[in-house]
């Protein structure tokens, strides 16, 4: 039996990249997953690799930061698939800057997406799964879920140019933390992967034309000057980005029964950075 058979897993920004790569290795384990994306294509394209592998997958697509989006995403793998084990909160992008320059909206934007729109979708799954704990409890059943957050290692060790960004991402670690101990009783454990460098379209060199998206409307632009993305890679002791599938392997040690026994910890996926 695969590891994964017969949980539900959502797994939020998963149209593209490393949410992409988490989605495909949870339904790779049995996991029936709900894939989110901005867009319907790519989430499409996600759910129809999951179901050509002989896996089960939903949409619920739109941006994790409307406020209705922590109820609807829940309330569709409880309606759609039939359950909820796994939640992870993935979803994100960058809007860099030095603070001088930055304004209120371009700071606000980064804690909405990476620290407010995972505490809803927490939230919603809370009576959910206080509910299910207190039934298996009264039939002797111990089932241990599993919520796992994206941080950074600039939310760890900070980084110039992101002051939103990195505050954010911090603020997850610390979510993170107060979640498993409040959660603890219901037999959930909740944890932490912050990334490294790895090969997503938000690490691209700027001038790449895959370097950018249209995000609540407005046209957005990503990637690092191809100097700097050198100056970061000779500072890896591995000696180069990370795929996106190697930093599903983190999300996945989580998810996995192994991890059983782990909760409230932040785990460096970074290839040695940041040690």
């Amino acid at each position: 039996m695969r590891a994964l058979e017969g949980k539900v897993a959502i797994v939020t920004g998963s149209g593209r990249g490393i949410g992409r790569a988490v989605a495909l290795k949870l339904a790779s384990q049995g996991a029936a997953v709900v894939v989110n994306d901005l867009d319907a294509a790519p989430a499409l394209a996600v759910i129809e690799e999951i179901r050509a592998a002989g896996g089960r997958a939903i949409a619920c697509n739109g941006s994790v930061t409307a406020p209705d989006f922590g109820e609807r995403i829940v309330q569709a793998a409880l309606d759609g698939l039939g359950g909820l084990d796994i939640i992870v909160n993935n979803a994100g992008y960058t809007r860099d800057g030095v603070i001088h320059k930055q304004s209120d909206e371009q700071f606000q934007a980064m804690l909405d997406v990476h620290v407010t729109a995972p505490f809803r979708i927490l939230r919603a799954a809370a009576e959910p799964w206080r509910a299910m704990a207190k039934a298996e409890a009264a039939e002797g059943r111990e089932v241990i879920r599993k919520v796992v957050n994206i941080s950074s290692i600039s939310g760890v060790n900070g980084n110039a140019g992101q002051v939103n960004y990195a505050s954010a991402k911090s603020a997850v670690i610390g979510m993170t933390r107060t979640l498993a101990k409040e959660w603890g009783r219901l037999k959930v454990c909740v944890n932490c992967v912050a990334f490294g460098f790895i090969e997503t379209r938000l690490n691209l060199p700027s001038d790449h034309p895959d370097a950018g998206a249209e995000i609540e409307g407005r046209q957005l632009r990503f990637g690092v000057p191809a100097g700097f993305r050198d100056t970061v890679t000779a500072q890896i002791p591995l000696g180069r980005p990370g795929t996106p599938e190697e930093a599903a392997g983190g999300v996945y040690f989580f998810c996995a029964p192994e991890s059983d026994y782990v909760s409230g910890q932040t785990l460096l996926v970074a290839g040695g950075l940041g040690n």
